[in-house]
């Protein structure tokens, strides 16, 4: 059964950083196009940043370009998202999907779930 899981999440304060673990459970997560979400309190759920199961290309929002780092460890299966620079703005539940690599990133922003539990990001200080 194809299950991903989040973690890493917490309470950090502006300026900060976290690094976003989503782990993946019944299949081999380098074959696939994996995205990055988030939704804030009272927002649409919106695309953080993607990678690219083909060639390892990598999309991010504009909103968060050079500050957060997609990236995957075949051996851990798992895709990370290196979070720096944290600002308040950045606070929301960040989720992970997949799809299957000839999906590619062009068109993450459009991804419909399944999502699951997701991960609590809070900037504050």
């Amino acid at each position: 059964q194809v299950h991903l899981v989040e973690s890493g999440g917490g309470l950090v304060q502006p300026g900060g950083s976290l690094r976003l673990s989503c782990a993946a459970s019944g299949f081999t997560l380098d074959r696939y196009t994996i995205g990055w979400f988030r939704q804030a309190p009272g927002k649409e759920r919106e695309g953080v940043s993607c990678i690219s199961g083909s060639d390892g290309s990598t999309y991010y929002a504009d909103s968060v370009k050079g500050r957060f780092t997609i990236s995957r460890e075949n051996a851990k299966n798992t895709v990370y998202l290196q979070m720096n620079s944290l600002k308040a703005e950045d606070t929301a539940v960040y989720y992970c999907i997949e799809r299957p690599t000839y999906y590619g990133c062009s068109n993450y922003v459009r991804w419909e779930g399944p999502w699951g539990q997701g991960t609590q990001v809070t900037v504050s200080s």
